[in-house]
């Protein structure tokens, strides 16, 4: 796979919850815990399952940081 986004980290799912359309998907970058909120039919078409290895791609056009 080649890709020009610059973050592309290798991970393990964690979790897959599937709603009406979209899945919830946890994925384990190095002991961080990243969810990514894809369409079902991704899920399946990546035949996505919990323990299986994939690459997370982060890719944002805004960082947030907040103080209380």
């Amino acid at each position: 796979m080649k890709i020009s986004a610059r973050n592309v980290f290798d991970a393990t799912v964690t979790e897959i919850k599937e709603g009406a359309t979209t899945a919830r998907v946890v994925i384990d970058v190095k002991g961080l815990r990243v969810t990514a909120s894809i369409t079902n039919e991704s899920v399946e078409d990546l035949h996505l399952h919990v323990g299986g290895k994939v690459k997370v791609v982060i890719k944002s056009t805004d960082v947030m940081v907040a103080l209380d």
